[in-house]
């Protein structure tokens, strides 16, 4: 009977131990130009990410790359954490509510 509940233990001790599945793109894809871009994936997990860019005219002989996008991921709760953002240059702007507001 003790070899039975020790063998139980070790189960559910290695179940709770093993790692997780790993991740699958479900969706991705991608438009690459000379002044812009523009890519999105998913993946089997709940991870999206989306992001475009282009070049901004700043003066006669001046550009700066202009980012907007977002992610989201789902935490070990099953809790959506989203994050948007522009990056341009101003710097890097994200907005959520897992960041706080200053």
């Amino acid at each position: 009977m003790k070899c039975i509940l020790v063998f139980a233990c070790l189960s559910i001790a290695l179940c709770l131990a093993a790692p997780p599945p790993e991740a699958e793109i479900i969706r991705q894809e991608s438009d690459v130009n000379v002044d812009s871009f523009s890519y999105n994936f998913e993946t089997s997990d709940g991870t999206r990410q989306e992001q475009h860019g282009s070049l901004k005219n700043l003066g006669p002989e001046e550009v700066a790359l202009q980012v907007a996008g977002s992610y989201s991921f789902v935490d070990q709760d099953g809790q959506t954490h989203a994050i948007n953002y522009v990056a341009d240059e101003n710097g890097f702007q994200p907005q959520g509510e897992d960041i706080p507001q200053i």
